[in-house]
C-alpha cells in the first residue's frame, strides 16, 4: 500500500481504492479528477439524449358549447402535432354523472374528428366523477 502511495505520489497522480473488501484491497493509479470529469460529461451525454414523454392535459365538461367544443378539437389536434401525448379529461359535477352516455358521446365525436391522426392509448373510460382517454401522434 505504502509502494502505491509513493509511485501515485512520483507520477503525480492519485491513488484511488476500486475495491475495498477485496483481499487484499484493489487499487488503482489514476487522476482523479481527469474521471470524475469525464463521468459528469458522459452523464450529460445520456441525458442530453433521452426523450421525455409530455402528456399535455384536456378538461371538458359535459354541458360544453359546440364551438367551445371546436376550439378544444384544434387544440387537442395541435398538441397531436407536436407529438405530445394528450389525456383528455370529461368531470362531471354533482347529478350530471347520471348522464355519463353525454360524455361518451362528446369523448366519440372528438375521436371521430381526429380520425387517423391520433392513436388510442386508452379508450375513454369512466373513473369516479370524470371520463378519462389518453391519445398519442400516430
Amino acid at each position: 500500500m505504502e509502494d502505491a502511495l509513493k509511485i501515485a505520489y512520483e507520477k503525480e497522480l492519485d491513488l484511488v481504492e476500486v475495491a475495498p473488501n477485496a483481499s487484499p484491497p484493489v487499487c488503482k493509479i489514476m487522476d482523479f479528477g481527469k474521471y470524475k470529469y469525464q463521468v459528469e460529461v458522459s452523464a450529460k451525454e445520456k441525458k442530453k439524449k433521452q426523450t421525455q414523454i409530455v402528456i399535455k392535459e384536456i378538461k371538458l365538461r359535459p354541458k360544453i358549447d359546440k364551438n367551445d367544443l371546436d376550439i378544444k378539437k384544434r387544440k387537442i389536434e395541435k398538441f397531436l402535432e407536436k407529438g405530445y401525448k394528450v389525456k383528455v379529461t370529461m368531470s362531471f359535477k354533482g347529478r350530471e354523472i347520471v348522464h355519463s352516455e353525454l360524455g361518451m358521446n362528446i369523448m366519440t365525436g372528438i375521436l371521430d374528428y381526429l380520425g387517423d391522426k391520433c392513436i388510442v392509448e386508452q379508450r375513454p373510460k369512466l373513473e369516479g366523477y370524470s371520463i378519462v382517454m389518453i391519445l398519442e401522434a400516430a
